[in-house]
């Protein structure tokens, strides 16, 4: 895994489609996926804590502040992530920053500094050595 970058360190930036919204490469500067999976056997998930709704405040909160859609921001559903134990877990790309979060402002702290503003939150990061 790379190093992590630091909160006073901003982060690049994709290039931003053109506006007759044609795609390219970069078509969102970033995504943000979160691990919305659940077992049925019992094993630790991200389902059992919540991930739900930490996905839906975070696609509220990146529509309020207007960076949903191409150039900007998507957030995204996924499937195990494989980081169980760290759970509830979201990871940014294309900085592969994975965080933890517990409540509704975290998910607020992740959209405002690292999706508006490009800077990591790093109370918030996913300890690395933490897996499934």
């Amino acid at each position: 895994m790379s190093s992590i970058p630091t909160s006073a360190t901003s982060l690049p930036t994709a290039p931003v489609p053109p506006a007759d919204g044609t795609a390219q490469a970069g078509y969102y500067q970033r995504h943000i996926f979160f691990c919305l999976n659940e077992r049925k056997n019992g094993e630790a998930c991200c389902a059992q804590h919540d991930a739900f709704a930490g996905f839906d405040r975070c696609k509220q909160r990146v529509k309020e502040a207007g960076l949903a859609g191409p150039g900007q921001v998507r957030v995204n559903k996924a499937g195990c992530l494989d980081r169980c134990a760290a759970g509830p877990v979201a990871v940014v790309y294309p900085e592969a920053v994975w965080y933890s979060f517990v409540d509704a402002q975290d998910i607020d702290e992740i959209v405002e500094s690292h999706l508006k503003n490009g800077k990591v939150v790093e109370r918030l990061l996913t300890p690395p050595h933490l897996g499934r």
